[in-house]
């Protein structure tokens, strides 16, 4: 490995675009612990997201909701290419990720690190050989897997009437020729990470050569988020968050609810071009460039906290609208599949382990029906509403009930895209999925503006709809592993 004169990663100043990332990391980092996690004995995956053997086993909850936990910090970081990378580019980058790994092994008490790329970077290369090797939708084969990503239903956009409570920020879609991923139970790796791929020319305080692409890349956006039980509450308190109290305090999730079932994922393979027996979306097979790759969708949200609990200032008590359980019929089904406490909003005002149930593509629609819903006192009829997991369901998973997608979504703070610059509570969103149109399709179900429309669903009972803002969206194509560093450019790209 190339030495240089060693630099320090202390008096390395990450700015700009790194900075947002970094300085989230710094706090997250200081109120989470580092779990205890056994070292895997197998190799990565050549499917870069397949990373369940580096983690920690699967846990049961006393109900018998079984989940396991994520790394704890991961951070998310775009950049724009300024020209089409060569065949010393993509050996240079390569070397700088096996650097990666050499410092720090591939795992969750180590670093994880996945690379994917948007379409402004196929749009660079040989459209002959891009055409040639990304795969087709079996549906119509005219149509690649990665399109660019459009806005949801529900989200801002200039002339579509939608609006938020709080943060009514259009949706940006961006245009990023590569994402970064950076996985670890120990934020300061990840902040070592992006040091060095931001020029620190360090890592674990050796003196190894930052990439040298000789100014090809430029860094748009970084973001981070934490995913551990407990570390929302925490960052809530440590930052004088007037819900603080009402969140679950074992919760990894900012809306107070475990995220993280092993039933709502399905198995890496699924979410692959290539497929499995259970479902297979497009015209790749095993053996081919991307056989193991898959679209990754990234947004970045912001979450209204006060609206969720039903605060009107942040002085004002929580009310009616926020109480335990309202929430868990927004987040899963109608009517409520826990009652919650007496006390409905202290600690959460109820369990944060539920059962994620499948309850099949129609589902939805019965509710938004009135069909099995509770009762509303003042009407005496039954409530037209939608849960957020049941919306989901109308297209999520296979016909024999498997989820065809795996979420790497988690709680963020910071004050990217907030009007006024304050810091907010986030969701950094990413999913794994075979097709761009499976996931468009999907995030138009999530919104189900043609139930509530057709059923007469009130707004204040669509789900999540109203309490989220996403301020950008973009699609990538996560090749397997053995093409991470700027594929198809050894082919002729």
């Amino acid at each position: 490995m190339d030495l240089i004169p060693p630099v320090s990663r202390r008096n390395f100043l990450v700015v700009g675009s790194l900075a947002t990332a970094m300085t989230a990391l710094e706090m997250t980092g200081a109120l989470s612990t580092i779990p205890d996690r056994a070292a895997a004995a197998t190799a990565p995956s050549d499917i870069q997201f397949d990373i369940g053997a580096f983690t920690a086993a699967p846990q049961t909850a006393p109900n018998f909701v079984t989940y396991a936990m994520p790394p704890v910090h991961t951070a998310l970081l775009t950049a724009q290419l300024r020209r089409k990378p060569t065949a010393a580019d993509q050996t240079e980058f390569a070397r700088a990720l096996t650097a990666l790994e050499t410092a720090y092994p591939w795992g969750a008490a180590g670093l994880i690190t996945f690379v994917a790329y948007g379409l402004p970077y196929f749009n660079r290369l040989n459209q002959s050989v891009v055409n040639a090797n990304v795969p087709k939708v079996s549906a119509n084969t005219s149509r690649s897997v990665l399109q660019e990503a459009v806005p949801s239903p529900t989200d801002v956009v200039s002339g579509n009437g939608v609006t938020k409570l709080r943060f009514t920020v259009p949706v940006q879609i961006e245009h990023n020729d590569v994402v970064f991923t950076l996985r670890s139970d120990n934020a300061s790796f990840v902040q070592d990470a992006i040091s060095y791929l931001g020029g620190s020319n360090t890592l674990r305080n050796q003196a190894v050569r930052s990439p040298a692409f000789g100014g090809l890349l430029s860094f748009t956006s970084s973001r981070s988020m934490f995913v551990q039980q407990g570390l929302p509450r925490s960052v809530a308190q440590q930052n004088g968050l007037p819900f603080s109290n009402f969140i679950q305090p074992d919760s990894p999730m900012w809306m107070g609810f475990l995220d993280q079932q092993t039933n709502a994922a399905g198995p890496p393979t699924i979410c692959t071009f290539a497929g499995n027996s259970s479902s297979h979306l497009t015209t790749a097979s095993a053996g081919q460039y991307f056989d193991n790759g898959s679209i990754q969708h990234l947004s970045h949200d912001i979450i209204d906290m006060l609206q969720w609990f039903d605060m009107d200032t942040p002085a004002s008590p929580p009310g009616d609208d926020g109480i335990f359980t309202e929430r868990v019929q927004y987040m899963f089904h109608s009517p409520q599949i826990n009652n919650g406490n007496t006390d409905q909003f202290t600690n959460g005002g109820g369990p944060s382990i539920l059962f994620n149930e499948n309850r099949n593509p129609g589902y939805a629609a019965k509710t938004a029906q009135g069909i099995g819903t509770n009762v509303d006192p003042t009407t005496g009829l039954h409530e037209h509403r939608m849960g957020h997991l049941s919306t989901l369901q109308r297209s999520s998973r296979a016909t024999d009930g498997t989820p065809v997608h795996i979420r790497m979504d988690g709680p963020g703070y910071d004050n990217l895209d907030v009007p006024g610059g304050s810091n907010q509570p986030k969701l950094q969103f990413t999913i794994f999925v075979p097709t761009s149109d499976f996931f468009q399709t999907m995030r138009t179900n999530q919104a189900s503006l043609d139930l509530k429309n057709q059923f007469d669903v009130p707004d204040e009972d669509n789900g999540l709809e109203r309490f989220i803002t996403a301020t950008r969206r973009q699609n990538f194509l996560i090749p397997p592993r053995r093409h991470r560093a700027f594929p198809l450019v050894e082919i002729g790209g």
